[in-house]
């Protein structure tokens, strides 16, 4: 797996997933469950994963729509 968006809005992750997902390419979001130990104020970002064999593909549908990669 391959970093591929880190961010800490919500849904600028829903939307590259909607967009990789149109392509299909799978996501996995880490760090979903942080808001735990930073008591809810969304101050740690959540990353979204690629399979290796996509992460070209994905990197460039992320920034053919605008989407900053945040790293």
């Amino acid at each position: 797996m391959k970093l591929l968006l880190q961010t800490n809005d919500p849904t600028i992750i829903a939307f590259a997933q909607a967009l990789l997902e149109g392509e299909g390419i799978e996501t996995f979001v880490l760090d979903v469950h942080m808001s735990i130990f930073e008591g809810g104020i969304g101050i740690l970002p959540r990353r979204v994963m690629v399979a290796d064999r996509d992460h070209f593909l994905a990197a460039a549908v992320i920034a053919d729509n605008g989407i900053e990669r945040g790293f």
